[in-house]
């Protein structure tokens, strides 16, 4: 997301950590004014959320929104499912994915691209517990590799 005007409120790195990203999608979100406001503040949690197919609409669901401190009646519930604004065809594809080949869809981050907010939703395969341990010994080799690099580059 190294585009101008983008600007990133939240990442959810727990899916990469879960998930095999196969690819990823923009769409909208349909949200209430204090909830923009909110996240505006970096009040969004993406922890456990997901995105469901039903009727031909796609929703994120546990997907943690805070009040917004400065709201008042218009504040809506924290977890409510949200709509999200995709073209029909893509939400099409997407079911039709996701039904047949074991793929689930996952919140991946949450930005502004100029005034608007956009949700990145991945089409992801979960992991294995052996998947999780290569990819964390890959991690930790590579940490090793650049600690050594780093200091042998310093003791020159």
């Amino acid at each position: 997301m190294d585009v101008k005007g983008v600007k990133i409120v939240a990442k959810n790195s727990k899916a990469y950590h879960d998930y095999f990203v196969e690819d990823k999608y923009e769409a909208g979100i349909e949200l209430a004014g204090t909830e923009v406001k909110s996240i505006r503040l970096g009040n969004v949690n993406l922890k456990d959320s997901y995105c469901l197919i039903k009727d031909g609409e796609m929703a994120v669901h546990g997907m943690h929104i805070s009040p917004y401190e400065k709201g008042n009646i218009f504040n809506k519930d924290p977890r409510r499912p949200r709509r999200l604004l995709m073209h029909k065809r893509e939400i099409l594809r997407l079911f039709a994915k996701v039904k047949q080949d074991g793929y689930a869809l996952v919140p991946l981050s949450i930005y502004f691209r100029g005034p608007r907010l956009k949700l990145e939703v991945g089409l992801c395969k979960g992991k294995k517990l052996y998947d999780k341990r290569d990819a964390a010994a890959a991690k930790d080799a590579k940490r090793e590799i650049d600690r050594a690099m780093k200091s042998r580059r310093g003791g020159n």
